[in-house]
């Protein structure tokens, strides 16, 4: 009987260990750190972070890094590609994050942390999925591989901790609510008028070099947009209330100019709180 015993509980542990230690794709952890440090501004089109709090209390930060890192390969090959898509959204602002932290507050931009021969992006610090790994890395060779995800609206959720970046959202990207929040996170930043706009005297639009630099991302059909005036024809409303403007818009031949960058950290403690 003991013996049948010692070997039910050790079956039984067996089973439970795996959802002891399973990822948490709530990303729980994550979002209470954004919900306390991320500073919505511009009517919630943009947004600015509390680098300060977060190194000052960076306990349940470091704790998410850890969970980052412990991910294995194998584990995240066996997730659906919501999850690994989510993932790995989190994980790359998390990451800026903590190359910020890690020469704050002697910064005015993540542009000072590169050097002449390397930029910050190219900077191996961070170990994920059994690798060491840059920001660029995680970018471009995993989120934006080609035939994985083919999802351009990565682009307005991978924030570069500057004030010319979508906003960092307060709230942890999840797999369950991956395609709603991305699809949110592009109306937001269309509807920031410091970024993206409608031009009335050229009757253009002026919009943020994202576009630019990742026109080719957004003529692979992802969501039914073979190209960048399919794309601002989606959002003609929240680029403009000018019905003449809406109008060229959905046109999809409107003439597109792209914006200066503004590199300048996004720093809370740096900016205008009169925006919140």
């Amino acid at each position: 009987m003991n013996k049948f015993f010692k070997f039910s509980a050790l079956f039984y542990l067996i089973l439970i260990i795996p959802s002891v230690h399973a990822f948490d794709h709530q990303h729980l952890q994550w979002d209470l750190i954004l919900q306390q440090n991320i500073h919505l501004t511009s009517n919630g089109h943009a947004s600015r972070v509390d680098y300060a709090n977060i190194k000052s209390n960076s306990a349940p930060f470091e704790r998410y890094l850890e969970l980052l890192t412990s991910v294995s390969e194998n584990e995240f090959n066996q997730w659906s590609q919501e999850e690994q898509k989510a993932f790995l959204i989190n994980a790359y602002n998390a990451f800026t994050i903590e190359l910020i932290l890690s020469r704050y507050p002697d910064l005015e931009s993540i542009k000072d942390i590169g050097s002449f021969f390397s930029n910050p992006w190219k900077k191996k610090f961070f170990n994920l999925l059994g690798k060491k790994r840059s920001l660029d890395e995680l970018e471009h060779n995993i989120l934006r591989k080609q035939g994985v995800y083919d999802d351009p609206f990565i682009h307005v959720a991978l924030v570069c901790a500057s004030i010319g970046c979508p906003a960092l959202k307060n709230k942890a990207y999840t797999a369950e609510k991956i395609e709603q929040q991305l699809t949110d996170s592009m109306r937001r930043f269309l509807s920031d008028k410091e970024r993206n706009r409608y031009d009335h005297e050229s009757k253009s639009l002026e919009v943020s070099k994202i576009f630019d630099w990742y026109e080719d991302d957004f003529k692979k059909g992802h969501r039914g947009i073979f190209s960048l005036n399919d794309l601002f024809s989606l959002y003609d409303k929240e680029l403009t209330d000018d019905i003449d403007g809406q109008t060229r818009i959905l046109s999809k031949t409107i003439k597109i100019n792209y914006l200066d960058y503004d590199w300048n950290l996004n720093d809370w403690h740096l900016n205008d709180h009169s925006l919140k």
